[in-house]
């Protein structure tokens, strides 16, 4: 299972539920602990079928969270922000201003219930997404999230191309039911990410599109991404 994803409890037989899904968009920075609470919320009622699937968009106050596979050496700067512990899949990770926040809560007995494909449909989710700014997004093989290519930037000391992460992907999935989801860097301050070995993974950069040279407003990603999540999920 890749590392970016945390255990998965078999699915019972409540009934899925067939309300339509939910767009929620917040345009104020909110609270981890009270987004993860909701979130939990959120999850056991589309599992007991009354409440519809939602994909929340938001941003977060800066902050480090801590994956279930986080190790305490990929912590590297301890005091330079506050470190929240969390119960999603993978490693360390930095959430702020400036990086949209999809979290999709999503019932997967509607969908497939292959954990290894829902996670290739949220990459193909954010590049899709990156497509509409005319951005290559790619997957690498070992490495959950998406990736760029900076033939602009010197090669690697072992000579292998430079690659920087433009979206991570970080998910828990219980009884079917998907939550926490994928961010994506538009404008953030990058610097941040010194604090951490983002996601475990050393000797890559990590980049935005305001790093790419793409200029984008909020309300263009939230729409680039539910026209792109239309496309992937239907």
């Amino acid at each position: 299972m890749p590392n970016d994803l945390s255990p998965v409890t078999p699915a019972n037989s409540m009934v899925a539920t067939s309300l339509p899904l939910e767009w929620r968009i917040e345009d104020e920075l909110v609270d981890y602990v009270l987004a993860v609470a909701e979130m939990e919320r959120r999850a056991a009622a589309i599992r007991a079928g009354t409440e519809a699937e939602c994909i929340w968009l938001l941003e977060h106050p800066a902050l480090y969270t801590a994956g279930t596979s986080a190790q305490a050496s990929e912590l590297l700067q301890p005091t330079r922000l506050p470190v929240h512990v969390t119960g999603r899949g993978g490693r360390y990770t930095w959430h702020g201003p400036g990086q949209r926040i999809a979290y999709a809560m999503l019932d997967l007995r509607r969908r497939r219930t292959d954990v290894r494909r829902f996670v290739r449909d949220l990459e193909e989710w954010i590049i899709q997404t990156l497509a509409t700014f005319s951005i290559r997004g790619e997957r690498r093989s070992g490495r959950v999230g998406v990736w760029v290519a900076r033939p602009d930037r010197p090669a690697l000391p072992d000579g292998m191309p430079r690659e920087d992460k433009i979206a991570a992907i970080g998910v828990r999935i219980r009884h079917w039911v998907s939550f926490h989801g994928v961010s994506l860097n538009v404008d953030p301050d990058l610097s941040h990410y010194a604090g951490i070995v983002p996601c475990g993974i050393a000797g890559h950069g990590v980049t935005s599109l305001l790093d790419l040279g793409i200029t984008a407003t909020t309300p263009e990603v939230d729409a680039a991404l539910r026209e792109a999540f239309m496309s992937v999920f239907g």
